[in-house]
């Protein structure tokens, strides 16, 4: 079971088959009237929708229309004979026609709708509060997790309403650490998301059937004097596996599997770093399906692309494309589940926010786009920190040695044939050399504080300047180092799919789940 293979981009109408009956979609809510929902409040009819026995919430965390849309570009050109023949610039394009994206499978999913994702105290939220948001149906500020904006009040997730009311079995995988905002947003309640020891005690304590991705932060508490939060897991009653032999033989919940592949922060790996013997988000999905399919009662469950915000974050264009494709891949298992389960199965796939303020454009490139050139990256900007960038500032690697590592990992050169777009002008040479003597040599760059913010955010600066330059000769680029105030994409397939079509806050995600569910 490995899913390092060719991303499924087409096939969700097929698997599926017929769109599945509900009932009609209602009108989009107010920000009023969603910010302090009730149950008993939502606008669904719980006598008029199909209950679905089996329900997948895929959250691309960071991951908004210009993630989504990057990918299915970046895709698209590499598929096309006529892409770089077919530019707006050109006088005579030869009868070239461009063929335009090539579609992720949840593009095709039958309901397509968008979600609002302000806070209590942002337009501009963080992942603690948007997924409070979409698992509980309340707004808080950034940095709470399903915490009222007093931090004393809990709200109880949709993940713990099925998991008491109804009997479900519940799953929650991301990327990341486990204890991370996101997925801590469907079983935790802390008035500050950076309470990682805290947040690993109610892991334990939810009695969920499966975890699985990346590993819990701060295990032994912030000081390193707590009891080991696996021990507890353990003495609980959670088989806690750590190497992918091990998880290949699990068969049962209740069950903590830790990537045996972690990477930074102890989260699974860049899909760019991945190997083919290494697990993917979707082996950790077909696994949790392995596992929560007997119970009768249906199952939940929660899978998080983290990793593309991370990559977002620190302006990683091929990052996110990858790790965008990685959640894509994730989907098609439950899209595969589903074509089995047709009757009983919703899939919901959406984002908690946009991280990075990713466009398709650039100043540089005008109306044309040279996407394929990031196929030009072969690693992540995380793993060419640790891996490159650390030897280099201990052993003063040369700026010569330096540009022959980035020409092989980044394809970007100091010379080459004319036309050549990955070549390094004269200014993008010198915007290296200045980032190379600020991370090797600690040389003073001659910008003041703001200038350097801008340039370098608080990444190594050798590297995002490295990226920098290549996505904008992509022609794509970044606005931001930090999250922005973009709608998202809820795309839904299944059963009751229509409701979710619209325009409405991220709130709404919860109650018209909660709706078709009737829970309290």
């Amino acid at each position: 079971m490995n899913w390092k293979r060719p991303l499924a981009i087409t096939l969700a109408a097929a698997s599926f088959g017929t769109a599945l009956a509900a009932c009609s979609a209602p009108a989009a809510s107010t920000p009023e009237a969603s910010a302090t929902p009730t149950v008993e409040a939502q606008n669904l009819s719980n006598q008029s929708v199909k209950a679905p026995k089996y329900v997948f919430l895929f959250i691309g965390d960071g991951m908004s229309y210009p993630q989504i849309q990057s990918t299915a570009d970046y895709l698209g050109a590499l598929n096309d004979a006529d892409y770089w023949q077919a530019e707006p610039s050109l006088d005579d394009n030869g009868g070239a026609v461009l063929d335009g994206p090539s579609y992720l499978n949840f593009m095709n999913f039958e309901a397509a709708g968008s979600a609002v994702t302000y806070d209590s105290n942002s337009f501009c939220p963080d992942s603690a509060s948007t997924a409070t948001s979409i698992s509980t149906g309340h707004k808080t500020y950034s940095g709470t997790i399903n915490m009222d904006e007093t931090g004393t009040t809990p709200y109880e997730t949709i993940a713990e309403k099925v998991h008491d009311q109804l009997g479900m079995s519940v799953g929650v995988i991301s990327s990341v650490n486990l204890n991370h905002a996101t997925p801590a947003a469907f079983y935790a309640h802390q008035a500050s998301r950076n309470d990682y020891y805290e947040i690993g005690l109610e892991l334990v304590d939810s009695g969920f059937e499966y975890f699985a991705g990346g590993g819990l932060l701060k295990p032994t508490g912030a000081d390193e004097d707590q009891e080991d939060l696996y021990a507890l897991a353990e003495q609980a009653g959670y088989n806690v596996v750590k190497t992918q032999a091990e998880a290949e033989q699990v068969t049962e919940g209740p069950v903590i599997i830790v990537d045996e592949h972690l990477a930074d922060g102890d989260a699974m790996a860049y899909e760019l770093d991945r190997t083919d013997d290494m697990w993917s988000l979707a082996d950790h999905v077909s696994k949790g399906i392995e596992v929560l399919e007997q119970d009768e009662d249906g199952f939940f469950m929660m899978c998080e692309g983290g990793k593309i915000d991370w990559a977002c974050h620190a302006n990683d264009a091929a990052s996110s494309i990858h790790d965008t494709k990685a959640l894509a891949d994730a989907v098609q298992v439950a899209i595969d589940f589903a074509s089995e389960h047709p009757e009983e199965t919703l899939i919901l796939v959406t984002g908690d926010h946009e991280t990075g303020g990713l466009t398709i454009g650039f100043a540089g490139t005008d109306y044309d786009t040279y996407l394929n050139l990031l196929e030009s990256q072969k690693i992540s900007f995380a793993k060419y920190d640790s891996d490159y960038v650390a030897a280099y500032k201990e052993n003063k690697t040369s700026f010569e040695d330096v540009l022959a590592d980035i020409e092989t990992l980044f394809g970007l050169k100091t010379q080459g044939e004319e036309g050549d777009k990955l070549v390094l002008t004269p200014y993008e040479l010198s915007q290296i050399k200045t980032a190379y003597e600020k991370s090797i040599n600690e040389t003073a760059t001659g910008m003041d504080e703001q200038q350097e913010y801008v340039m370098y955010g608080t990444y190594e600066p050798l590297t995002v300047t490295i990226t920098h330059i290549l996505n904008n000769k992509s022609g794509v680029s970044f606005t931001s180092y930090s999250h922005t105030g973009l709608p998202v994409a809820v795309l839904a397939h299944g059963v009751n799919a229509e409701q979710f079509n619209g325009y409405y806050d991220n709130t709404e995600i919860f109650n018209k789940l909660a709706g078709m569910l009737n829970v309290q």
